[in-house]
C-alpha cells in the first residue's frame, strides 16, 4: 500500500523551503513506500488551490493508501481548506489564520525570488481567500507554532484551532526552527507510517 504525504509550501516561497526539504529527505529515508509531494504553487490563491485540489483528487482516486497534509505558514491555510473539504489529516506549522484579513496589504505587484515569477495580487484574490475560511474539525489536526514568529501572530492560531492537538513552542521565529526534530511524530500523527510497513 503507498501512502501519500502532500507538504504546502507558503506565500512566495517554493518546493525549495528548508521544511520542505527536510520532510523529504526524512521520508525518503525511512518510508520510502510513501509518495511525497512537494507541488510548486502558483502565486495567486485560486490557481494555487485549484491546483492543490486537483493534486489531492488524482491521488485519492487511485485508491492507494492514505494522504496526509503538511502546510506552513499560507499553505497552512490552505491545508485545512483541503483537510475540511477530504476529510484528511493535516499538520500545520506557523499558519496563516484567515489571511483575508491582513492580506489587504499585499494588494500590487511581487517576485517572488525563488521561481523568478513575477505577479500581482488583486482585492479579487483577498476575495477568494475570505471565502475559503472554514472551521476546523478538531479532530484531524496537529497545529505547531513558536511565539517569535515575526511573521504572524501565533496567538491567532491557538485560538482560532482551540482544542486541536497543539504544540505551542518559546522562541524560534516563522520559519519554525528546529523543524526536524518533528519529522518522525508527524509522520506518525498523519496515520501514515503504519500503513506503509511490510
Amino acid at each position: 500500500m503507498t501512502a501519500g504525504l502532500i507538504y504546502i509550501h507558503g506565500f512566495i516561497s517554493s518546493p525549495q523551503s528548508l521544511k520542505a526539504q527536510q520532510l523529504g529527505r526524512y521520508v525518503a529515508e525511512h518510508y520510502p513506500n510513501i509518495h511525497y509531494m512537494v507541488p510548486s504553487l502558483s502565486n495567486t490563491p485560486a490557481e494555487a488551490l485549484r491546483e492543490l485540489d486537483q493534486l489531492v483528487q488524482d491521488f485519492l482516486q487511485k485508491k492507494t493508501g492514505p494522504l496526509g497534509l503538511v502546510g506552513s505558514s499560507m499553505g497552512g491555510f490552505f491545508a485545512t481548506v483541503l483537510a475540511e473539504r477530504y476529510r484528511l489529516p493535516a499538520v500545520l506549522v506557523n499558519p496563516a489564520v484567515q489571511p483575508h484579513t491582513f492580506a489587504e496589504h499585499f494588494i500590487g505587484e511581487h517576485h517572488n525570488p525563488y521561481t523568478g515569477v513575477d505577479f500581482s495580487l488583486t482585492q479579487v484574490d483577498i476575495d477568494t481567500l475570505q471565502s475559503l475560511v472554514v472551521k476546523p474539525d478538531t479532530g484531524r489536526y496537529w497545529v505547531m507554532v513558536q511565539e517569535q514568529d515575526e511573521t504572524l501572530d501565533y496567538r491567532d492560531a491557538v485560538t482560532f484551532y482551540q482544542g486541536v492537538k497543539m504544540t505551542v513552542e518559546a522562541g524560534g521565529d516563522h520559519s519554525f526552527q528546529n523543524f526536524d526534530r518533528h519529522l518522525e511524530p508527524i509522520v506518525e500523527f498523519l496515520q501514515l507510517s503504519a500503513s506503509t510497513a511490510e
